[in-house]
Order: C-alpha cells, then sequence, then structure tokens
C-alpha cells in the first residue's frame, strides 16, 4: 500500500517538540554518561556557557556547580538575565544577548538555541534572575512553562540560577562521572584566569593557564620545560614527551574543540614552519610534531562551527573584518617561538636530538611501511576482517557520534554480532588468534604485524586522529581469562602506540551479560550475580537459567538488545596520577616483585570468578 503524500502530510513542529524529536541536532548523541560526549554532559555545558561568557564580560568571578540525585544547579554572578525576558530567554528561539558583538564580542553561544535545548531535554527545568534587588523564577517541565512565579524583592547578589534534571524519557537511564565533569570544568579555568568554580564544594582555579592544563595532562614530565606564549587573543603551551603520537587540547573562546579545525591545523602548520626556518634544515614535518603535546586557545569574533555541539572549528577568519585565523597563528608563532628558541639554547638542543630521533625511526620503518599499506589495503578489500559501516566519525553526518567500531574474537561473536548491528553506524573487526604483547617495542612492529596492521588501517590512526573513522573504538571479548588476557594485549597496544586514542576517551570495553533469566512470559539479561538473584526474584518459579560462556552461544537475535539503545560500556580511563609507562611495565612487563606480590594478594578473588 503507497503512502498518502498531501497536505495533511505536512507537519510543522514548535521548538520543544523538534528539540525532543531529534535531540542530536542539538546536543549530539544521548549516550548514558558513560562517555565525555554524551548529551547529559553538552546540557551542563551550554548552561556554563552562558555563566563563563559573563565572566569574560567581566561580570561575576565565581560560579557555584552542584550535582547531586541527578539534578544539576549552577549558579553564576554575572548581572543576571534582565527579569522581562526570562520565559524568552529559557523557551524562544533565536532569542539572546548574545547576537548584539557589542555585548558579548567573543562568546561561543551565538544561535540562542543551547538553553533551550537544556529546557526541552530536562523533566524539570527552573531558571531564576537576580539582578538589582529583585528576583524572576520560572519554571519547566519538559519544554513547558509550568510556574512563572512573580518578581519578588531579594537580598541575592545579582546572577543567574539555573536547576535542571536531564529527562530519562530522552536519555534513559544515565549517570553523572565526576571526573569527566571535572574535566571540564577544569577547561573553563584553565581558559579563564581569575574564574573560580566550586564543584560539589571543590574549588577550582587555575594561576597559569594553558601551562597548568598541560601540566595537568602530562603522564610524566616533558622533555624540556613547557612552551608558554600569550598575546591578547592567542595562547599556546606545548612541549614533546617519548610517547607516540600527537595531543591536542584546543579552544576557541572557552569552548573545547574536540575534532580541532582551522586554529589547530594552523598551529600545526606554523610550527613546522617556525621549525624548519630556526634551525634551517627540512625536517619532515611529521619528524618535528611526533609526540608533540599541546595547548592551544584562541578567541574569535562571531565563531563559525561545523555542529551545534561546536566540536570543530570551521572560521577562516579572526572576524567579520579581522585577519584570517592561519597568518595570525603563523606570524604570532614566527615571531614570538622564534625569539624563545633562540634565548633558550638547551631547549633547542633538546628539541633537535628529538626530531632527529624520530627521523631516525621513521626511516627505519619507511621500507616496510609502503608494502604494510598495500597489504593493508588488499586485506580490507577481500577478506572478512573487517564488516564497515555507512556513517564514519570524520564526517559531518549528524549519526557520527554514534559510530562504533566493535574489535571482537572468534568467527562465532564476529557473526552474531555483524548480523545484529546497526550498518549505519556499527562496524565490526575480527581478530585471529591472540595479538602480540607490545610493550617495549618500537612502531615497527605495528607494520610488521598482520593483526595490528590491518587495525590501524581500519581505525585509520596511522597519522593520529584526525581522521579516525569510529567515534567508539569497543573491545568486545569474552568475560573468561582468555578473553581478560586478549583485552589486556588490546590496551596495551592501543597506549604503547596511540595513548590519545585513550586520552580522549574512544576507547571502551563492551559489557555482555553473564546470564539469562526466563520463563514462558519473560526474559531478563543480568550482568552480575546480582542481577540474576534479582530477576529470579522477580520471575518467580520455573525459571530457566542460562550461563553464558562467551560470545559466540549468544544470537544474533539476543545479540541486538546489547548493542542497541542499551548498550553497556565501561570508558577505559587513565587517572590523572597514572603513567602509562609504570602501568604497561608493572602489568606487561618481565615478572617483578610488586606483580608476584598483587597476583598473591588478589588470588583469593579469582578464585572467587572461577566459582561464579
Amino acid at each position: 500500500m503507497t503512502a498518502t503524500y498531501s497536505e495533511d502530510t505536512i507537519k510543522t513542529l514548535d521548538w520543544r517538540e523538534h528539540i525532543r524529536h531529534r535531540p542530536g541536532m542539538y546536543i549530539g548523541k544521548l549516550g548514558d554518561g558513560s562517555s565525555q560526549d554524551d548529551g547529559i554532559y553538552v546540557l551542563l555545558k551550554e548552561v556554563m556557557d552562558n555563566s563563563v561568557d559573563e565572566f569574560m564580560m567581566g561580570f561575576g568571578k565565581k560560579v557555584g556547580v552542584t550535582i547531586q540525585d541527578k539534578k544539576v544547579t549552577v549558579r553564576d554572578f554575572g548581572r543576571g538575565i534582565p527579569l522581562g525576558k526570562l520565559v524568552e530567554v529559557a523557551s524562544k528561539m533565536n532569542t539572546g544577548a548574545k547576537y548584539d558583538s557589542k555585548v558579548f564580542k567573543k562568546s561561543v553561544g551565538l544561535n540562542g538555541v543551547g538553553i533551550k535545548a537544556v529546557n526541552a531535554l530536562s523533566s524539570e527545568f527552573i531558571i531564576k534572575s537576580y539582578r538589582e534587588k529583585e528576583v524572576h523564577e520560572v519554571r519547566f517541565a519538559k519544554g513547558k512553562l509550568v510556574k512563572d512565579v512573580p518578581v519578588t524583592t531579594s537580598d541575592e547578589p545579582n546572577g543567574t540560577c539555573v536547576s535542571f534534571i536531564p529527562d530519562e524519557e530522552v536519555f534513559g537511564k544515565y549517570h553523572y562521572v565526576s571526573e569527566y565533569v571535572e574535566t571540564m570544568l577544569m577547561n573553563y579555568v584553565f581558559l579563564n584566569a581569575g574564574l573560580l568554580i566550586e564543584f560539589n564544594g571543590r574549588r577550582l582555579v587555575s594561576k597559569n593557564g594553558l601551562l597548568d592544563l598541560l601540566n595537568e595532562n602530562l603522564s610524566q614530565p616533558g622533555l624540556y620545560e613547557p612552551i608558554h606564549l600569550k598575546n591578547g587573543d592567542l595562547e599556546i603551551a606545548f612541549t614533546h614527551g617519548n610517547h607516540y603520537g600527537e595531543e591536542y587540547y584546543s579552544f576557541v573562546n572557552g569552548q573545547h574543540t574536540t575534532q580541532g579545525g582551522t586554529h589547530q591545523a594552523a598551529f600545526r602548520e606554523a610550527l613546522v614552519k617556525t621549525i624548519r626556518e630556526f634551525y634551517k634544515k627540512d625536517f619532515d614535518a611529521s619528524d618535528i610534531r611526533a609526540s608533540i603535546i599541546a595547548a592551544i586557545s584562541i578567541k574569535i569574533e562571531e565563531p563559525v562551527f561545523e555542529s551545534q555541539t561546536k566540536t570543530k572549528l570551521g572560521s577562516k577568519n579572526m572576524g567579520p573584518e579581522g585577519p584570517g585565523v592561519r597568518n595570525y597563528i603563523i606570524d604570532f608563532l614566527k615571531k614570538n617561538l622564534d625569539d624563545y628558541l633562540h634565548k633558550n639554547p638547551e631547549t633547542t638542543d633538546i628539541l633537535l636530538k628529538k626530531i632527529l630521533e624520530s627521523e631516525k625511526e621513521r626511516k627505519a620503518i619507511s621500507s616496510i611501511k609502503k608494502i604494510a599499506r598495500e597489504r593493508a589495503k588488499k586485506a580490507s578489500l577481500h577478506n572478512k576482517k573487517l564488516r564497515d559501516c555507512r556513517v564514519h566519525y570524520n564526517s559531518k553526518d549528524e549519526r557520527r557520534l554514534e559510530t562504533t567500531i566493535f574489535i571482537t574474537e572468534g568467527d562465532s561473536a564476529s557473526g552474531s554480532i555483524t548480523k545484529s548491528r546497526d550498518v549505519e553506524t556499527q562496524a565490526v573487526f575480527s581478530l585471529k588468534g591472540k595479538p602480540l604483547n607490545t610493550f617495549g617495542l618500537t612502531k615497527k612492529i605495528v607494520y610488521e604485524n598482520e593483526e595490528f596492521n590491518l587495525l590501524q588501517s581500519a581505525l585509520n590512526i596511522e597519522d593520529g586522529l584526525e581522521n579516525l573513522r569510529y567515534n567508539n573504538v569497543v573491545i568486545a571479548t569474552d568475560a573468561d581469562v582468555d578473553g581478560m588476557h586478549i583485552r589486556l594485549l588490546l590496551l596495551t597496544f592501543f597506549l604503547q602506540f596511540f595513548p590519545d586514542l585513550v586520552k580522549q576517551g574512544h576507547l571502551y570495553i563492551l559489557q555482555t551479560p553473564l546470564f539469562r533469566v526466563r520463563n514462558k512470559k519473560e526474559t531478563k539479561y543480568c550482568y552480575s550475580e546480582e542481577e540474576k538473584e534479582k530477576a529470579v526474584k522477580s520471575l518467580g518459579k520455573n525459571t530457566e537459567i542460562t550461563r553464558f560462556k562467551g560470545l559466540g552461544e549468544i544470537s544474533p537475535g539476543e545479540f541486538k538488545y546489547f548493542i542497541g539503545k542499551d548498550i553497556r560500556l565501561d570508558p577505559v580511563r587513565l587517572r590523572k596520577d597514572e603513567s602509562i609507562d609504570k602501568f604497561l611495565s608493572f602489568y606487561m612487563g618481565k615478572n617483578t616483585p610488586d606483580r608476584q606480590e598483587f597476583i598473591i594478594n588478589n588470588l583469593r578473588v579469582e578464585e572467587d570468578l572461577v566459582e561464579a
């Protein structure tokens, strides 16, 4: 039967309905809070941007943030929203002061959408404005006005207070990870000297800007003291380490542009130009940037981003009448970095030595690189290792944040996931046997080992994360001893050669159920003994309990429940105080007394797991 196409099929959604119907357009992916770019963090960011914009304009030095029982509250001490416009600011699209560039010259939130998205996607949304000894409060539920409290007198200082609870109808079961929230808030203080943020009672503040950010993210000291350069609209800090890859933290008007953009590309180009001219040698660009960790912050009038989530800068110019971003950064580095290098010969010696070491290693693997690339290209066309998806992370498709690749072991597990996946956004890479332990090896092994060469090629990360094909890289192995070992070997590979994949929050472990509990009417999948016991009680008598020994035992028909909207992912996170070298040495190096003691002390736990 053909659907009728008439006037009745044409519908117009109001702002609230449109946001709730297509939340991805406004906040990216939804998620459950286990990923740094999940929607619940974007909601907090949208509110915080407004408060920090007030600070940037010179109003209010403190912002208070609390998260308690899923309720988020942000209180700033800026000017406060004009009381008569409170309802419009919270619920009328394309309404805000930031269209007036004189008031908010270099702001992030220019489209008047952000706080409306928070309102529409929250089961409870309360906004209060304190202004000139008066207060106006408005309450909403899922974007609908519930109560407009009349203006009354108040002794509270000027500012705005926003409280919201993300709607479980939209986000499902979710949780805030304090570490993710704190990282976001710390970025605000790194970029705004003098700003104080109190998060659940803890004071966050920075005195040295991007220099503090860089030191916070160094797992071990850099090869030389970080170089810190800044003027009114541009701040840069960087050093080199011994890790593989390039690591960048880039910002525009305080917004963390995790996908980089014109400013980050300009910095990478400017660094190479300046270094070549200083040493008067035509070094390969990859040798100059190898092992760099850098932070760059730029302020631009009316920035243009490639999506509503503002993760990649598209602006070519500093403003409508300003210079080009590329030339501005090149000129800045050419003068300031060149001056610094002339004044610090000790740093220049260390930097030169690092570049020459990178050049030596690159040439050592160049002979096998071309062969490895051809092998990877042929394999991806003719074998079954990679079952790709249609949408990729490096595209402009609005589903890019949902893109996922599952790294699996064995044909049966790969087959089940392949048959049950979403072919639009989910890919599958099948491992053959246990990967090699790469601890202590050089990057040459990535090209010599077929499995790692093909995996690197599938992810498209040989030259860094700029062209990463999948937002979520998920290790999907059995929850037995062999599966755990494979998991650890893959973690070693990524931490050894592509640590920024982990640091930028792209790597996950797939949780799969250990038990299936069912009766004639209902089936429940359980991820722990505790969940199994609850399921048995709730389903009553005559229940059938199945213990899954491996992913291969889970049928495609069942697998779709575990990799769909209710997918459970454990993010692989590195604590700030953890050194990758020490971590890998302990777990993957030669047997040491420390590891022997650890195994003995934790033997009972392993025995309990085997018995379970």
